[in-house]
């Protein structure tokens, strides 16, 4: 009985996880249409009107609201399916986040569910000298999750990998060394001058 309970909720806290991960896109977000293989001004950047409906080139209105990102992109391979014989399409969500912190540019920007880790921050201009690269968080719902970037990074995961969602908000802290150098460096140096003059003082007698 214990094991089947065990595994019941193993079965739930998975499920729920992969649930988290869902593409969702909301008015502002974009995708993002490629053609490899054929010169068409269909390429490009569309962007979800308020009403959550998107027009793209040929095909029209597709509905965006309550569907998956995975959804919604099988729908519009399928249309330009019916106009263009296996053509070498390309379609990704562009999502609409805030970088904060200690970057270089900080403000909203859109980035893709390919995107690097590296790549997003470098959006934002690259991180300044003071951030605190060891404690990045992502700021979902006034949660806060903090990434490892080491992992990240080494892995080379993308924004769709970490789970990055429309809304999100990266933010780079300021580390610790840059709000208090000036008064470690008073401290040393005090501590320094006390030092020497006990020392010439004990030498003296």
């Amino acid at each position: 009985m214990n094991k089947l309970v065990f595994i019941f909720f193993t079965t739930l806290i998975l499920t729920l996880s992969l649930s988290s991960y869902s593409q969702t896109l909301n008015p502002g977000d974009g995708i993002r249409v490629s053609f490899l293989d054929i010169e068409d001004v269909i390429t490009g950047d569309y962007y979800i009107q308020p009403n959550g409906l998107i027009n793209l080139p040929l095909i029209g209105v597709i509905n965006t609201v309550n569907r998956d990102f995975k959804d919604i992109k099988s729908e519009i391979v399928a249309r330009y399916d019916s106009l263009y014989k296996d053509p070498h399409l390309s379609v990704n969500a562009l999502f609409r986040i805030n970088i904060l912190g200690e970057v270089e540019n900080p403000g909203f920007y859109y980035v893709s569910d390919y995107e690097k880790f590296t790549a997003i921050l470098a959006f934002a201009g690259g991180t300044t000298d003071a951030a605190d690269l060891s404690d990045i968080k992502l700021i979902r719902n006034f949660q806060e999750i903090v990434i490892d970037v080491d992992e990240v990074i080494s892995k080379g995961s993308t924004a769709m990998d970490f789970g990055l969602q429309s809304g999100d908000q990266v933010f780079v802290p300021r580390n610790w060394w840059s709000d208090n150098s000036v008064w470690v460096s008073i401290t040393i140096s005090a501590i320094a001058l006390i030092t020497t003059t006990y020392a010439i003082l004990f030498m003296n007698n």
